[in-house]
């Protein structure tokens, strides 16, 4: 996967640290994600929601794909979290070192059987 790559970074939010680590386990193993980094200290969240302004510790999940995993790794996502309205925004990669691309995409192909 060179440069002009189709690696993206996801981003999630989770209500808590236990939800979060579960979620970042079980896209892994089902090779939907190369790598979760879980943002294991709270961040704080300002939002509206349901017409006011919420304040909320949340973490943060930093979820590496490719483009061709992310429809499953939504689908898995939305089925794990708790929230009705689960965070997930994806950031498009421009570039990074030729060995990680490799391996990240290498780490998301789906096996053959």
């Amino acid at each position: 996967m060179p440069a002009g790559t189709t690696a993206k970074v996801v981003l999630v939010t989770c209500g808590n640290r236990a939800e979060a680590r579960r979620i970042a386990q079980a896209v892994v193993a089902k090779r939907l994600a190369a790598c979760v980094n879980v943002v294991s200290a709270p961040v704080e969240s300002i939002y509206r929601w349901k017409e006011k302004v919420v304040r909320a510790k949340e973490f943060l999940l930093v979820i590496k794909t490719t483009g061709r995993r992310l429809k499953r790794l939504k689908e898995a996502v939305l089925c794990l979290h708790s929230y009705d309205v689960p965070e997930f925004l994806v950031v498009g990669v421009a570039g990074g070192s030729r060995e990680y691309l490799d391996w990240l995409g290498e780490s998301v192909r789906e096996s053959g059987c």
